[in-house]
């Protein structure tokens, strides 16, 4: 058991702007540092164990606007209840609120950073915690933000009940074993993106208004169930995309109100490690799940194809999405029967691309949906196309009810 200095600041404002990094640097190692309510400079660097906690009233570290406001390079330190603002602004330094390197068994709990360019930076930092944080970034146009939390060689942590909001990504990459947990993100661009990632766990988040909700990219073994995505809009809008993802299971999520619901890009990209996409309430969306390049032997069972403009979309004529296992989805647009009563269609549910569905090339033609006239242009494209049809999917066990 490690012995616990304890030291309780009291200062008045005018000292305590000058005399923080003063005390870090004084105390020893694995003290326990509670401020009292006030105005502190930052630019701080801490560098071994150490213990600051703010006062429920407010204690805030007030950057210069320029750098990071605290720079953590130590282990076992512990942030709690800070009010975090004014980093600098440079993208090629990471100005940022907190930036943690090279350490493990870091925390930092229910902090409020606002006015930083990114919002907690972690490189190199294992078994550390992150949690209870609101993060904003500085309010600058959406591409010129930072990220509101990244992790770059960063393993085995704990991200729970944060909030980013106006930032412009949460990023994990080149990392491996993370807890991605309980999460919410708002009106940001990624509120989730992976680039080579494994093993990760990403459940139970809710992310609303954001250009795209969960992105993996040249990652794998992953796992992420009880999500909820709404409001992916705009000309990238998604809700989960994978490209050149493998032995992923993302199960039991609900995408909703997106542009596209799902996007899948030559997933999986490694030989015999299928994607399991199983349970997922698909609702609502422009496209239910869009299909680009070379993405075959993903398994999809028993999700919910609800409300959208089209549930499957292919964009790569050459390649034939029913090489995928569709089983046991609920399709709204069915049309057989169940005359023995077993909650399955007694016919496979097929899928066919009619090239007279014009609003699928041209995106204006999309207001029209749901139109009289759009609904019979489509009936007669059924009845006698043009062309013939493509057959897209055929699931031979099409649920009857969701």
């Amino acid at each position: 058991m490690r012995f616990v200095f304890i030291i309780v600041l009291f200062v008045n404002l005018l000292n305590a702007q000058s005399a923080l990094q003063e005390i870090i640097n004084s105390v020893k190692e694995n003290a326990i540092i509670n401020l009292p309510k006030g105005l502190y400079k930052g630019n701080l660097e801490i560098k071994k164990p150490v213990t600051i906690i703010g006062h429920p009233d407010g204690s805030t570290i007030y950057g210069d606007g320029e750098d990071t406001v605290i720079k953590v390079t130590g282990s076992f330190v512990t942030l709690k209840n800070l009010i975090i603002r004014n980093s600098g602004d440079m993208h090629q330094d990471l100005d940022a609120g907190i930036t943690v390197h090279d350490a493990t068994y870091v925390e930092i709990l229910d902090c409020d950073i606002d006015d930083c360019l990114f919002g907690i930076d972690m490189q190199n930092v294992t078994n550390s915690k992150i949690i209870g944080n609101k993060i904003k970034s500085k309010d600058f146009d959406l591409g010129l933000r930072g990220d509101g939390l990244r992790l770059w060689y960063s393993n085995d942590n704990l991200v729970k009940k944060n909030h980013l909001r106006h930032s412009r990504d949460m990023v994990v990459w080149y990392s491996h074993g993370n807890m991605i947990e309980e999460n919410f993100g708002e009106y940001s661009r990624y509120s989730l993106h992976f680039m080579y990632t494994g093993a990760n766990t990403v459940r139970n988040n809710t992310y609303e208004h954001n250009s795209v909700g969960i992105f993996f990219m040249y990652s794998r073994d992953t796992v992420a169930y009880g999500n909820v995505i709404k409001n992916s809009l705009g000309a990238t809008g998604m809700g989960i995309g994978l490209k050149e993802a493998s032995n992923f299971t993302i199960k039991d999520n609900t995408v909703i109100y997106c542009a596209q619901g799902f996007y899948i890009d030559w997933s999986p990209f490694e030989p015999e490690m299928p994607n399991l996409i199983e349970g997922n309430h698909i609702l609502y969306n422009a496209e239910g799940m869009h299909f680009h390049a070379i993405s075959i032997d993903n398994d999809i069972k028993n999700n919910n194809f609800v409300g959208n403009m089209e549930n499957v979309v292919n964009d790569s004529k050459k390649t034939q999405i029913s090489q995928n296992r569709w089983e046991g989805n609920y399709w709204d647009d069915y049309e057989g029967f169940d005359r023995d009563r077993d909650g399955v269609g007694d016919t496979p549910y097929v899928s066919f691309a009619y090239a007279d569905k014009m609003w699928l090339y041209n995106p204006d033609v999309k207001f029209f949906y749901g139109s009289p006239v759009i609904a019979i242009i489509d009936f007669l494209a059924k009845l006698a196309p043009f062309s013939e049809p493509v057959l897209q999917l055929k699931d031979h066990k099409p649920r009857i009810q969701r």
